[in-house]
């Protein structure tokens, strides 16, 4: 029994001793900081990644050719630099 514990204080020692060294360098820290963030993403998702009907559906980046788009983008824009205008003068 003794000899068993013993030697599983030293694998345990030595995948300690391996981990620690692997994380001495930088990129590997931050590999393994996004490993972990994944697995937590996987067991605990958030919000937003459990719901699929956001109401955003293209915010910020209408798309060239969708000229209703661009046009209330525009106007929207124009909108409230005309009513800053009107405040001010």
């Amino acid at each position: 029994m003794k000899r068993v514990l013993r030697l599983k204080s030293i694998m345990v020692l030595g995948i300690g001793a391996s981990a620690a060294i692997w994380l001495s360098s930088k990129p590997n820290r931050i590999k393994a900081e996004n490993i972990l963030r994944e697995w937590k993403r996987k067991i605990k998702p958030s919000y937003f990644d459990k719901n699929n009907n956001l109401p955003i559906e293209k915010g910020g980046n209408p798309h060239p050719e969708d000229v209703a788009d661009n046009n209330m983008v525009s106007e929207g824009a124009m909108y409230s630099v005309d009513f800053y205008n009107e405040k001010m003068q």
